[in-house]
């Protein structure tokens, strides 16, 4: 069986954005290049896992000897996009998630697999799609900035047990006076 790639090189738009309340977002990854849009489903932890190997990998490769990557230090802010998702129609959920450097193109490559039956495995052999991204390193810092922002919007973490705290209270939380 041949595997299905949705390949984008040079993509226009490359975000991490959630539907829904704190407590009960899903979060989606869309990638667009002019019409083509695809959508995939993704746990806040993978979100956050992504965004912060992406700045580990820039932050690396900066600090190579005279950057000969031209890797921004920080989020160039006209690549900042913080407009909503566009609609969504998930092509599949991700299981594995690969992440790589093309230093003949200077992007970061990432690869997505779909959440398989066996989800223990690093990259599926049998997978029947999955979606190929390569990312210039400007757009790169920009999508791991909005990410971060994205996965710390939700509930605030309770002080005492570090666990989620839901508007409705929480166990930790003291009674009032």
């Amino acid at each position: 069986m041949s595997t299905r790639v949705h390949e984008f090189s040079w993509p226009d738009r490359v975000v991490v954005g959630v539907i829904g309340d704190p407590g009960s977002r899903a979060f989606y990854l869309q990638v667009r290049a002019a019409k083509q849009l695809v959508t995939l489903a993704l746990e806040k932890q993978q979100s956050a896992a992504l965004a912060e190997k992406i700045d580990e990998v820039l932050d690396q490769l900066g600090a190579v000897e005279g950057n000969p990557f031209s890797v921004p230090a920080g989020t160039p802010l006209e690549l900042v996009d913080n407009d909503p998702l566009e609609p969504v129609e998930v092509q599949f959920r991700i299981g594995a998630i690969s992440l790589g450097w093309d230093a003949t193109t200077s992007q970061i490559v990432i690869e997505l697999y779909p959440l398989g039956e066996d989800d223990d495995q690093d990259v599926p052999a049998d997978a029947d799609e999955m979606l190929l991204v390569r990312v210039p390193v400007g757009t790169a810092r920009a999508f791991a900035k909005r990410t971060r922002e994205i996965v710390a919007a939700g509930r605030p973490l309770c002080p005492l047990c570090g666990y989620p705290m839901d508007p409705e209270g929480h166990v930790c939380t003291p009674p009032e006076d």
